[in-house]
Order: structure tokens, then C-alpha cells, then sequence
């Protein structure tokens, strides 16, 4: 599973309060149950975090490392649409041949699909898909593993159900309040190219300034106890205006060599473009990497990949990974606390003047 090894997607979200203490036997009430009951409507449930065909929530199943892991598992019946429509045109065929027709009327092939449908559906086996969650509970964290925003509206719905608890993602408006207890609205926009772009979007913003402070200060930061983190940003790099009023391209994609140092780079800052997507590549000592594409409309993640770790263990493992989650989270949430400090400091001019002196003379090939 993807939180296990390998590459995942990630949203982290706080919790709106403390897990009731039975939250195992509130989860299982909504297991997903057996493949076999699935019928022509899909169905949502949650299945333990080893794999997608076991409904049993227990502390044996659905307790890793000391951490609560399962999935929301959706099952449906689906007949591949070649196949229906292979059905149905059989069964148009003989219903022509038979009543001496060149043509099904529009009623007919109405009835025939229903019927096909009811007839072969059930022969079909059940197509599963899941979203992986972990919760933390002595932070009262989750981590979704998914980025997108339909995926943890249901993830939501389902756990709040469950629950009565609410998880809330970690965005800038919400970083805002925990941090300085202010609005995003108190961010000031920041111009790269010395002109007003129009509506302030904070997330690219501060992936932008990323970019900006790992090529003019090697993305260096001491957080706590753990020390010195370097942040680098890699591409493939997806550039956007801020708004989506027609001035060209609203938004380029480069992918080929070292975009950063690209020419279009140079060409789409100058323009008033902001980074949306990018690669980061998050680095603690020699040993620990965390590499991953940053959407900063979303603040998530896709393509995250951990540290290597030591631990061979499985439970041991698997708390070890799920450290590198909370390292993570607390390393944006550091490098987010010195970008709105910068940005809404007395010195923001001069800032905005360096920012403007690295765009136009950065190296461009």
C-alpha cells in the first residue's frame, strides 16, 4: 500500500477534535462488507489498511505502529462498455431479423440495454477502488492519501459519519489562522516583475518565493531541534497568472532539461506568471530526502516519496514512515511561517526589489 513503501499522493489535514476512544468499533459499523453483496448501485465502506478485501476494524487489523490505517474502499458492478454495446447490438439484430425491421425503434433499444444490464451485471466482478487514510492520534493529524479534492470530500463525509470529527486540511487560510491568527487576506501579493497581476493568490506566492529563497539562500532552514532542512525546486514547473484574463498562454508547462534555468523560466516570470506545480526536493542531513510535486493551489502533494529509513520491522517501519510524514508537515509549515514573516515584514520592499533583481538577471540557457 502506498503509505507502506513506494510513492503516494498526500494531503494532511488536522482533525476537529479528539477521536472518540471507541473509534474502532464507530469505523467498523461502517465496514465496507463483502464484494459478493455489491449489487447495481456502488458502495463506500472501510476496509483495514493491509489490504482492500479485509472489512474486520480491529487493533490487529487496523493498527499500525502504534497509528490508526485504513481505507475508504468503493465497490461498484460495472459492464464494460464494449461488451454492453455488444450485447445490445446482438440482441438488435435478432429483435430486426425477427419482426422483418431494417431499424430498432428508440423504445425498444431503451428496453434491450435495461435488460442486458440486468441480466449480465451480476456476472461482472466488482471493480474496487480506495483511498488511504492514517491518523495520528496522539497529533490529531491525518494524512490522506489522496490529492484530490473529491477524493477527501468523501473521505470527509465518511469519517465525520463514523466519527462526529472533521478533517480539516491544511491550506493557507488555515496556516494563517494557527500561525498569526490572521486572514490570508492579510498576505500582501508579491510582484516578480515590478507590475500589479491582479488578484493575489497566496499558494503560488509562496511556492514562487520557494523557488526564490532555494536558488538565493540554498532553501536553508533550522527547525527546532532537528536542525538545518535545504529545499530545492526541480522541475517538471507549471507557471499560471494569477488571474485567468486573456493575456495569452494562462498557463505554460516546461519539462525538458533544467526548466528552472530555462529561458521560458525567465520569460513566463517576466511576464507575470507564478509557479503552480513544481518539484521540491526537501533534504535533512546526507540521508533524509523527501522529493514530491507541490500543488500551491491545493497545498498537496503527488509523487511523494519518503527517506529511505532504517527500521526493517513492520510496525517499526511504518511508525518510522509515518515520522517522515510528521517531519514533512512540520517543514512546510516552518517554511510557510518565514514567508508570511518576510512577506508581511516592514521590509517587504526591499524583498520585492531582490525578487526582482533574481528574475531578471537569473541564468537563463
Amino acid at each position: 500500500m502506498p503509505f507502506e513503501s513506494g510513492s503516494t499522493a498526500l494531503m494532511i489535514c488536522n482533525l476537529s477534535d479528539k477521536m472518540p476512544d471507541d473509534f474502532l468499533e464507530r469505523l467498523a459499523k461502517y465496514s465496507a462488507g463483502k464484494l459478493d453483496d455489491v449489487k447495481d448501485e456502488p458502495t463506500v465502506g472501510w476496509v483495514s489498511g493491509r489490504h482492500l478485501l479485509e472489512g474486520e476494524i480491529s487493533d490487529m487489523t487496523s493498527i499500525c505502529g502504534g497509528h490508526l490505517y485504513v481505507n475508504l474502499r468503493k465497490a461498484e458492478r460495472k459492464i464494460p462498455s464494449q461488451l454492453l454495446k455488444a450485447i445490445c447490438r446482438r440482441e438488435e439484430l435478432a429483435y430486426m431479423q425477427a419482426n422483418n425491421m431494417i431499424t430498432v425503434p428508440k423504445s425498444e433499444r431503451k428496453r434491450i440495454k435495461e435488460d442486458a444490464i440486468e441480466r449480465n451485471l451480476m456476472k461482472m466482478p466488482p471493480t474496487i477502488s480506495a483511498i488511504p487514510i492514517i491518523v495520528d492520534r496522539a497529533l490529531n493529524v491525518m494524512y490522506v492519501g489522496s490529492a484530490s479534492m473529491a477524493g477527501f470530500d468523501l473521505i470527509a463525509a465518511e469519517f465525520a459519519r463514523a466519527m462526529e470529527v472533521e478533517p480539516v486540511p491544511v491550506t493557507i487560510p488555515e496556516l494563517m489562522m494557527k500561525l498569526f491568527r490572521a486572514s490570508d487576506t492579510d498576505l500582501p501579493s508579491l510582484s516578480f516583475n515590478g507590475r500589479d497581476e491582479g488578484d493575489a493568490v497566496p499558494g503560488r506566492d509562496f511556492l514562487t518565493w520557494l523557488w526564490y529563497y532555494a536558488e538565493t539562500n540554498e532553501g536553508r532552514l533550522k527547525i527546532g531541534d532537528m536542525g538545518d532542512f535545504h529545499l530545492i525546486i526541480e522541475g517538471p514547473l507549471t507557471f499560471a497568472f494569477a488571474s485567468d484574463e486573456a493575456r495569452g498562454a494562462t498557463e505554460s508547462v516546461l519539462k525538458k532539461g533544467c526548466p528552472q534555468i530555462s529561458a521560458e523560466a525567465k520569460a513566463a516570470l517576466s511576464v507575470g506568471k507564478k509557479l503552480k506545480k513544481a518539484k521540491v526536493l526537501l533534504a535533512h542531513g546526507d540521508s533524509e530526502k523527501w522529493t514530491f510535486t507541490f500543488d500551491a493551489d491545493n497545498f498537496t502533494m503527488t509523487g511523494l516519496n519518503l527517506p529511505e529509513g532504517d527500521e526493517m520491522e513492520l510496525n517499526a517501519r511504518f511508525e518510522e514512515r509515518v515520522g517522515f510524514l510528521h517531519t514533512l508537515h512540520l517543514a512546510l509549515e516552518e517554511y510557510f511561517r518565514l514567508f508570511a514573516r518576510t512577506v508581511m515584514s516592514e521590509d517587504r520592499a526591499a524583498l520585492e526589489k531582490d525578487i526582482r533583481k533574481w528574475a531578471e538577471e537569473r541564468e537563463s540557457l
